[in-house]
């Protein structure tokens, strides 16, 4: 059996051997602090992450390490997981199928929500949002939009 045959038997395999409880876990968890950091860059202003990552290269170094803070920890357990699994079911470890289970697993889904739920609650906010009059410092509501609590 040639590499890439082997590569793309092993991932499928994982779906219903032992530990494939990680492959509904990991995404979730991953989704979780995706959405935490997108509703913190939605509050502070902040562009889409992935976005800001191809295109801001003088920011790209701060991005990196604010989403490694958050998906860190579950791609060393997709890691270790996939290494654990591995050993059990084939005796060896396969470092390529490793780093891609572990990128599929925690990073993947982080790298897709958290930008839209950013995109998402800013553009909700920016319809919702009071107006501020500037004179009396008191907050005024656009005509056609409801107080909100």
């Amino acid at each position: 059996m040639g590499e890439l045959e082997r590569f793309v038997a092993n991932l499928f395999a994982r779906l219903g051997g032992p530990l494939h409880f990680r492959f509904f876990l990991q995404p979730l968890m991953a989704s979780i602090f995706a959405v935490i950091d997108g509703v913190k860059d939605a509050k502070t202003g902040k562009p889409a992450y992935f976005w800001a990552l191809l295109d801001s290269p003088e920011h790209r170094k701060q991005l990196v390490k604010d989403g490694w803070k958050s998906v860190g920890k579950i791609f060393i357990l997709a890691i270790v997981l996939d290494v654990v699994y591995q050993l059990k079911v084939h005796s060896t470890i396969y470092p390529g199928e490793t780093v891609f289970v572990a990128l599929a697993l925690a990073m993947a889904p982080y790298l897709a929500l958290r930008g839209p739920i950013n995109r998402i609650l800013r553009r909700r906010e920016n319809i919702n949002r009071p107006a501020k009059d500037h004179q009396a410092g008191d907050l005024t509501f656009p005509k056609n939009a409801p107080p909100t609590a």
